[in-house]
């Protein structure tokens, strides 16, 4: 029986299928996994622009191109905008594109005195749509509403940036009139028609603010600009700056450079401080006097850590950090440093740092706020956040979220545990910003061992630890070390929701949460860093391109099964992102890999309030108003007021100058600085002659009441 068993069930096993593996997640590329450039992007849409990416309307087309020969990067100063320049998103924009354009602002004010704000009637704005390609006018042009397009592809930060610095004003880099002396022009590897693109330009009034070429220029063109064939159309006279120009992750130092010389910015909007400690004064910090040991500014400690983390020992005579010593003391000794007072703008803010620790697990940092207010003259301290763990042999990222509204000292606060330690506590590399802080950050180290050794293809794909959002969604990132299958030598990376714990009271499908993936250039002082980044927006109804399910439903529902480095199960959903996120050149030309490490700040927000973002402009705009009840009458706004729809009421937005501005409902009355002057002058020569009047009649009364009171003590000292 036994035989006759066995040798059935080698027959049956013999006509099943083998086991199939667990089916691979499923991956989809935004970009179509090319890293595709502005022109090219333009080029694939027909477009015929000026330079590529450059709209020259009628009339200023003769104009501006007599200013390029007058200055090659930037225009006069007639044409710049205010400081404060007012922008439209227009409903057309992809939901992806409305979130990155609004971190792109939070770059130019982390970085420069340049701020948007929604317009609300002004007489020039910026109108942000979805036109065909990525392009912008250069300068303001005083003619209302002026268009700046951000089409398909074109949702990338860079690209952003790019085109937002022409419409401030600046022409690309390699039209320089000295950029011969850094870049060679192939003139027969450009394709017919395209050559006027490669033209400099003649500098008689200006030489760029003064400001070196650039090769890391984010408004470089790349080395295949228009190329007819597979060879490039730029070749740099340095050869190690080939694979950087053209560059889209951030403004470079010498972009910034200009821009705010431009507009004469003395100081950027967000940024706060910064401290690398390099400097004997240590940025201005103050050890407290309520405490009972000292922080120590060091270069190398015997337990750790043996460099700093800004120069990681690389520059002699350089490379400082702050210490507290825990191998000393008793338990409970307490070292206190804190920053120069510091007065917030915008009521939140982001403290990082660097952290290592080489004492006990159970010594303990504390990082708070000390608020100073008129209840309060003295300052209180409020520690925020506790950090604790045990101890390591590297430098660690720390995000600290603030939030102050009053002036304040920021605080760091060493105290010694009961453990025995060889080394203490050590901070680096400070930086404050009135920005939001990362929710989640992803550190890789022995990344270089990972990129020796790493095939392409998912064998070589690192997934995250899982994250959530703060709406309750479960996520994970995957990195391509050496890139895809189809796309080698290049950090792929993709965002996946995966099943958690808090699905069942969950949206499905996962409704416009827009995950960031940022790879931290980790240089000292957040204003330099080019970070590269890339950002995902769930579309919940973007159906799965195999079958009719949504993309971006249920993890169980749509994902397959994965497990933890623990073996745990779960379910993981398919992917978004890029397998050309980044070229290993890219990579070594910044401080993404610092102490054999990488850090990859994560995000996921909700942004459904972008669904609708500005009222509908008539009649000019170039917005879908289709969705709109109500519309404007033709006659409605006097004065060049202009139209829109406020909770489907028509409602005028009245234009505003420097020194007047139409009100009413109607615009129909206008105002002036003058005007105010007049009216304030005449009330108070007014007031005054009554207050004359008042006070005249007043002592007339009071000298008749006197002598009548005199005469009549004279008549009774008579009578006496």
């Amino acid at each position: 029986a036994s035989c006759i068993s066995l040798c059935a069930f080698l027959i049956i096993s013999f006509f099943l299928p083998p086991p199939q593996p667990a089916p691979e997640t499923t991956e989809i590329d935004v970009d179509g996994g090319i890293d595709r450039d502005i022109f090219d992007i333009n080029e694939a849409l027909g477009l015929d622009l000026f330079e590529g990416d450059i709209k020259l309307d009628g009339v200023m087309h003769s104009y501006f191109l007599s200013l390029m020969q007058e200055r090659n990067s930037i225009i006069g100063d007639n044409y710049r905008w205010p400081h404060v320049i007012p922008y439209v998103l227009e409903d057309s924009l992809e939901m992806n594109a409305k979130g990155l354009i609004l971190k792109a602002f939070e770059q130019y004010r982390l970085k420069t005195c340049i701020d948007f704000k929604p317009w609300e009637g002004e007489k020039n704005y910026i109108s942000v749509f979805k036109g065909s390609g990525c392009w912008s006018s250069v300068g303001n042009h005083q003619v209302g509403l002026q268009q700046l397009s951000i089409g398909a592809n074109c949702d990338r930060i860079g690209t952003i940036q790019h085109e937002f610095l022409h419409a401030l004003g600046f022409w690309h880099e390699q039209s320089r009139s000295d950029r011969d002396d850094y870049v060679s022009i192939v003139w027969d590897r450009i394709q017919s028609g395209k050559g006027h693109n490669f033209n400099k330009y003649d500098d008689k009034t200006s030489d760029s603010l003064n400001v070196p070429y650039d090769y890391t220029s984010v408004m470089h063109y790349s080395q295949n600009a228009f190329r007819n064939g597979t060879e490039p159309t730029i070749v740099t006279n340095i050869p190690d700056f080939m694979d950087v120009i053209g560059q889209r992750m951030d403004f470079s130092d010498y972009d910034l450079r200009k821009l705010n010389r431009l507009y004469n910015c003395s100081s950027s909007l967000s940024f706060m401080d910064t401290c690398s400690f390099e400097l004997d004064n240590i940025c201005g910090m103050i050890q407290s006097s309520e405490d009972n040991s000292d922080w120590q500014r060091l270069s190398q400690v015997p337990a750790g850590p043996h460099t700093d983390h800004t120069n990681m020992g690389e520059c002699e005579d350089s490379g400082y950090f702050m210490h507290f010593n825990t191998s000393t003391g008793a338990e409970g000794s307490t070292a206190i440093l804190e920053s120069r007072i510091l007065y917030p703008k915008r009521g939140f803010q982001c403290l990082q740092f660097y952290f290592y620790n080489s004492g006990h697990e159970s010594d303990r940092l504390y990082v708070g706020v000390r608020e100073y207010t008129s209840s309060h003259p003295n300052g209180t301290l409020r520690l925020i956040e506790e950090i604790k763990g045990s101890p390591a042999t590297y430098w660690q990222l720390h995000h600290v979220s603030l939030n102050v509204t009053s002036k304040f000292r920021v605080v760091f606060q060493g105290v010694k545990g009961s453990g025995l330690s060889n080394g203490g506590l050590s901070v680096d590399d400070i930086n404050l910003s009135e920005t939001q802080c990362p929710h989640h950050v992803w550190h890789i180290r022995n990344f270089t061992h990972l990129l020796d050794t790493s095939p392409a293809g998912s064998a070589g794909r690192i997934y995250s630890p899982p994250f959530y959002s703060n709406k309750g969604y479960a996520f994970q990132v995957g990195l391509y070390i050496n890139g895809t299958n189809d796309s080698p030598f290049n950090l792929g990376i993709y965002l996946y929701l995966i099943s958690g714990a808090n699905d069942d009271q969950l949206q499905w499908p996962c409704p416009w949460q827009q995950g960031t993936m940022i790879l931290l250039d980790q240089h000292p002082d957040i204003r330099q860093r080019m970070s590269n980044q890339r950002s995902v927006t769930t579309d919940p109804l973007k159906l799965s391109d195999s079958s009719s399910t949504y993309f971006w439903d249920r993890p169980d529902k749509v994902g397959s099964v994965a497990s933890f480095p623990n073996g745990t199960t779960f379910m993981r959903g398919p992917g978004s992102g890029t397998s050309a996120f980044l070229t290993h050149q890219r990579l070594r030309s910044r401080n993404f890999i610092k102490e054999d490490s990488v850090y990859i700040l994560l995000t996921m927000e909700d942004i459904s309030h972008l669904l609708s973002t500005q009222p509908s402009v008539s009649p000019t705009s170039v917005v879908n108003t289709s969705n709109v009840p109500d519309s404007c009458p033709d006659d409605l706004c006097e004065n060049d007021g202009v139209c829109v729809i406020v909770d489907r009421a028509p409602v005028c937005r009245c234009p505003a100058g420097d020194n007047w501005w139409y009100m009413g409902e109607k615009c129909e009355r206008k105002g002036s600085t003058h005007e105010n002057t007049v009216i304030a002058v005449s009330s108070t020569m007014a007031v005054f002659v009554v207050m004359l009047i008042v006070t005249v009649t007043t002592a007339v009364c009071l000298k008749k009441k006197y002598s009548k009171g005199k005469e009549n003590v004279e008549s009774l000292t008579l009578e006496e």
